[in-house]
C-alpha cells in the first residue's frame, strides 16, 4: 500500500474505536455545536493575501517539523499576521495533531478554522463541529462522489463550509457539486509526496467561478503566490514554510508584509 492507503486504513480503525467511546449525542452536546461559524470563503474573496496558515508538527514526507510549538500561541500569531484562516491537522499517527489542537486554537482566536483531516465518515464531521471548526476538508482521492455529497451536505446542514481537495482533472470532474465552497488543488502528489505548482496552473481553468480556488502545499515564496493569482487563485495554504521556524506567527507576519508591499 502507498502512504495514502495506509493512512485511510488506519483512519477507519481510529473512527470505529472513537464511535464506541464517544456517542454522537455527546458530540452534539458540545457548547461549540451551536456556534455560528465564520466564513473562510468570504474572507478569501476579499482578503488581498488569502493566506491559510497551517499548524502541523510533522508529516510523512518530512518527519518532524516543529514538535515544540504551542498551538494557541501560533494561532494568535497567525491572526495577528493577518491570515485569512488557519488549518489545524488533527491526525495523530502521521501528523502529530489532535482534536485538542483544534479546540485550543478555537479558544485562542476568531479566525476561521479548517479541520484538516482524512475525512471518511460523518462522525468526523460532527467531531469537527463539536471542536470549533468552521470548515472541513474533503479529499477526492479517498472518497467516492456519493461520499463527497453526503459529507459535504452534512457539513452545510451544520453551517460549516467545505474545502474539497483534488490532485488531477479526474478527481475534479468527479467531485464538482453545489455543496462545496472552495476547490483546493494539492500540489503534492499524495502517493509519492513530490511537489509541483504545475498542477494548480493546469486545473485552474477547469474550476467553475462559483468556487473559491485554493492552491495547497509546496508554496514557499511570494513570487509563487503572485504567479498563482494570475491563474485565479484566491487562497493559499501554507504550513511547513511557517512551522519550520522558531516562531511561525512572526514568519507568517513577515511573509504577509512582503506579499502586501
Amino acid at each position: 500500500m502507498n502512504i495514502l492507503e495506509n493512512i485511510v486504513a488506519d483512519k477507519k480503525k481510529e473512527v470505529a474505536l472513537k464511535k464506541g467511546i464517544i456517542p454522537v449525542s455527546q458530540l452534539e452536546q458540545s457548547v461549540l455545536f451551536e456556534r455560528t461559524g465564520t466564513s473562510l470563503a468570504a474572507d478569501l474573496r476579499t482578503n488581498p493575501t488569502g493566506i491559510i496558515s497551517e499548524f502541523k508538527r510533522r508529516s510523512p514526507s518530512k518527519a518532524t517539523i516543529n514538535q515544540n510549538a504551542n498551538v494557541a500561541q501560533v494561532a494568535q500569531g497567525y491572526q495577528k499576521a493577518g491570515a485569512s484562516g488557519m488549518s489545524v491537522l488533527t491526525d495523530i499517527k502521521y501528523f502529530g495533531g489532535s482534536l485538542e489542537d483544534l479546540l485550543l486554537a478555537r479558544a485562542a482566536v476568531q479566525l476561521p478554522l479548517l479541520r484538516k483531516e482524512f475525512m471518511i465518515d460523518e462522525y468526523q464531521v460532527l467531531e469537527a463541529k463539536a471542536h470549533g471548526a468552521d470548515v472541513i476538508l474533503l479529499i477526492a482521492a479517498v472518497l467516492t462522489r456519493g461520499e463527497i455529497k453526503s459529507l459535504s451536505e452534512l457539513a452545510k446542514s451544520l453551517n460549516m463550509e467545505v474545502l474539497l481537495e483534488v490532485h488531477n482533472l479526474e478527481e475534479l470532474e468527479k467531485a464538482l457539486m453545489p455543496s462545496l465552497d472552495m476547490l483546493g488543488v494539492n500540489n503534492r502528489n499524495l502517493k509519492t509526496f513530490d511537489v509541483s505548482l504545475a498542477i494548480s496552473k493546469e486545473l485552474s481553468s477547469k474550476i467553475p467561478p462559483e468556487f473559491v480556488k485554493v492552491s495547497e502545499s509546496g508554496i514557499s515564496s511570494v513570487a509563487a503566490i503572485n504567479e498563482l493569482k494570475e491563474f485565479g487563485y484566491q487562497g493559499f495554504l501554507i504550513g511547513e514554510n511557517f512551522m519550520k521556524t522558531d516562531n511561525p506567527g512572526v514568519a507568517a507576519q513577515n511573509f504577509i508584509k512582503t506579499l502586501t508591499r
